[in-house]
C-alpha cells in the first residue's frame, strides 16, 4: 500500500469515526443501522448458499447483481453526504496527481458497510454458481471484479456529478430519496409476487442479457465456468475488466477536470435565471389577474422550487399512481382504488401556511379580514387544482383502462372529484387551525414539539374528508346494489363534481374567518423551524 493510498485510508477512518463522536444519537442509529445491514446481508448470503443446486439458480445471482450494481450508480445522486470522500473538490488545494489519486479513493472505497454488504452478496451468488475447482478459481476474480466494479461506478458518477450535487438541485435530488425508495419497494414487491406465482423461470430472458453486463457477468463467468463455457467465461470476465478499467479512465478525467478548472458555478447561474424570468412572465400570462393569480403563481413557485414541497408534490404524485396500477396489475385492483390519488394529492392542502415558514409575515400583513382570508385560500386552492383536477383524472382512466371496467368510469371519477373537495375543505380549515412548522434544512417535515399538530391536521382531516364524502358514497353504494340502478351510474360523475366544488367552497369560507382572526398564532407556529 502506497503513503497516499494508506493516507486515504486513515482519513476515511477518521472522518468516520469523528462523525460518530458528534453525538450519541448519531453513534446510536449508526451502530443500529450497521447491525440490521449486517444482519439483512448474512441472511442474504445463506439464502443464497441454500440455492445451490436449484435450477433457475444463476439467473436469480445474475439480477440481484445488476439490481445491485444499479443501486451503486445511483445512492450518490440521492445521498451525496453519506460519504465525506465522494468530493473530490475537497482535495484540490493538495499538490496530488490524479491518477495516484484515483487509485487510493477506489482503496478506500472498500472501508465501509456498503462494500461489506456488497462482498457477501457477491460471495453468496458465486456460491450457488460454482461447481468444480476451477469455477471456485474464477469465484475469486469474479468476486473481486464485481466489488471494485461497483465501488468504480459509484465513485465515476459521483466525480462526474459533484457539481450538480453540492447545488440546490442537488439537495432536491437528495429529499426525493425517500421516494425512490418507495417506488423501488413497490417495484421488488410487484416482481416477488409475480415470482412467486410464476417462478423463477421468468427470470432467465432477462438474465440472457444481464449476464453480459457488469457486474453481473462477473457472475456469469462463474456460472459459464460450471457448465463448461470456458472461452464464455473469459469474456465475460474481460467485460468486466474492461468496464472496470473504463470506469477508473472516466473517473481520472472528471477529476482531472474537477481539479484544474475554476468553479462556474456563479456563472452557470445566471443564464437559468433569465430563463427562468421568461418562463414566469409566460405563466403569469395565464393565470388570472390580482391577488389570485399573484398568490397561485407563488404556489407553483413553491412546488418548483422549494425542496421539501417538490418532494411532497412529486411522493404523492407517484404513490397517487402506483397504488392503483399495480394493483390492477397484479389482478387485485378496484376501479375505487383510483380515488388514492386525489386523497394522495388533496393532502397538499394541509398545513399550506407551514411552506411559507416565517416568511408568512408578507402574507400576513396583506390580509387585513376575512375577504382577504378567503381569496388568498382559494387562490392557494386553485393552484392545488391545476395539478390534482386533471391528474386524478388520468389516474382514474388509466386504472379503468387496465382493469376494463369502463361502465364504473363516470362513478368512480365522481367519487374522486367529491373526495378532492373534501380534502381541499378541510385542509383549509386545519391550516388555519393546526399550522405547523417545515424545518428548512435535513429530512425532517415537521418541527420539534409539533409532531402531535401534524398528526391531528393529517389524520383528523383525512378522517374529517370521508365522512364528508358520506353522502356521494351512500349514493354510490344504493345505485350499484338497487335493481336498475346501474343505468342511472354516471349521475356520479356531475353530482360528484358538484358536490366537491360546493364542498370546497364551504370550507373556504368557513376557514377565511379563522385564519384572519389567528394570523399572529399561525405566524408563531410555522416560524419555529
Amino acid at each position: 500500500m502506497t503513503p497516499l493510498t494508506s493516507t486515504v485510508v486513515q482519513l476515511k477512518l477518521s472522518l468516520l469515526r469523528n462523525g460518530l463522536r458528534r453525538s450519541g444519537g448519531r453513534r446510536a442509529a449508526y451502530v443500529a443501522s450497521a447491525v440490521l445491514v449486517l444482519l439483512f446481508a448474512v441472511l442474504q448470503l445463506v439464502g443464497l448458499i441454500a440455492l445451490r443446486g436449484h435450477a433457475h439458480a444463476d439467473s436469480l445471482v445474475v439480477v440481484l447483481m445488476a439490481v445491485l450494481g444499479l443501486g451503486w450508480a445511483v445512492m450518490p445522486l440521492f445521498f451525496p453526504s453519506g460519504d465525506e470522500t465522494l468530493d473530490p473538490t475537497r482535495l484540490v488545494m493538495l499538490p496530488l496527481r490524479p491518477r495516484p489519486l484515483v487509485w487510493a479513493l477506489l482503496t478506500a472505497s472498500l472501508v465501509g458497510i456498503g462494500p461489506l454488504f456488497t462482498a457477501l452478496l457477491l460471495v453468496g451468488s458465486v456460491v450457488a454458481v460454482a461447481h468444480g475447482t476451477a469455477a471456485y478459481v474464477v469465484a475469486v476474480v469474479g468476486v473481486v471484479l464485481g466489488l471494485l466494479v461497483c465501488v468504480a461506478l459509484a465513485r465515476a458518477v459521483a466525480a462526474a456529478n459533484i457539481r450538480l450535487l453540492t447545488s440546490r438541485r442537488g439537495r432536491d435530488l437528495a429529499v426525493l430519496s425517500g421516494l425512490v425508495i418507495a417506488v423501488g419497494a413497490q417495484v421488488v414487491n410487484f416482481g416477488a409476487q409475480r415470482l412467486g406465482v410464476s417462478g423463477l423461470g421468468e427470470l432467465d430472458p432477462v438474465a440472457d442479457v444481464l449476464r453480459w453486463l457488469p457486474p453481473a457477468s462477473a457472475v456469469g463467468a462463474v456460472d459459464s465456468v460450471s457448465e463448461g463455457a470456458y472461452g464464455t467465461a473469459v469474456a465475460q470476465l474481460a467485460v468486466s475488466a474492461g468496464v472496470l478499467a473504463l470506469l477508473v479512465a472516466m473517473w481520472t478525467r472528471s477529476l482531472t477536470r474537477l481539479m484544474t478548472s475554476p468553479d462556474a458555478s456563479t456563472l452557470y447561474g445566471a443564464e437559468p435565471a433569465a430563463r427562468e424570468k421568461g418562463s414566469a412572465a409566460g405563466l403569469a400570462r395565464l393565470l388570472p389577474g390580482g391577488r389570485t393569480g399573484t398568490v397561485m403563481e407563488r404556489s407553483l413557485r413553491y412546488v418548483w422550487r422549494d425542496p421539501k414541497t417538490k418532494a411532497a408534490w412529486v411522493t404523492s404524485l407517484a404513490i397517487g399512481l402506483i397504488v392503483p396500477v399495480f394493483n390492477a396489475l397484479q389482478g387485485t385492483g378496484s376501479i375505487y382504488f383510483a380515488c388514492f390519488a386525489a386523497g394522495m394529492l388533496g393532502i397538499q392542502m394541509y398545513n399550506q401556511f407551514g411552506q411559507d415558514t416565517s416568511a408568512f409575515w408578507m402574507v400576513a400583513s396583506t390580509i387585513s379580514s376575512a375577504r382577504d382570508a378567503y381569496v388568498e385560500l382559494r387562490a392557494r386552492a386553485l393552484a392545488l387544482l391545476v395539478i390534482t383536477l386533471p391528474y386524478a383524472t388520468l389516474v382514474t382512466v388509466v386504472t379503468t383502462a387496465l382493469l376494463g371496467d369502463w361502465p364504473k368510469l363516470p362513478e368512480a371519477l365522481g367519487l374522486s372529484l367529491a373526495l378532492l373537495g373534501a380534502m381541499l375543505a378541510t385542509g383549509a380549515w386545519t391550516s388555519a387551525r393546526f399550522p405547523y412548522s417545515i424545518p428548512q434544512e435535513g429530512y425532517k417535515n415537521v418541527a420539534p414539539g409539533q409532531t402531535g399538530l401534524a398528526w391531528i391536521a393529517v389524520f383528523g382531516g383525512m378522517v374529517a374528508a370521508a365522512l364528508l364524502c358520506a353522502p356521494v358514497i351512500a349514493a354510490t353504494i344504493w345505485l350499484n346494489v338497487s335493481a336498475g340502478g346501474d343505468a342511472w351510474t354516471w349521475v356520479l360523475l356531475p353530482a360528484g363534481a358538484a358536490y366537491g366544488t360546493a364542498i370546497t367552497l364551504l370550507g373556504l369560507r368557513l376557514a377565511a374567518p379563522r385564519t384572519a382572526d389567528r394570523l399572529p398564532e399561525i405566524l408563531m407556529a410555522v416560524s419555529k423551524g
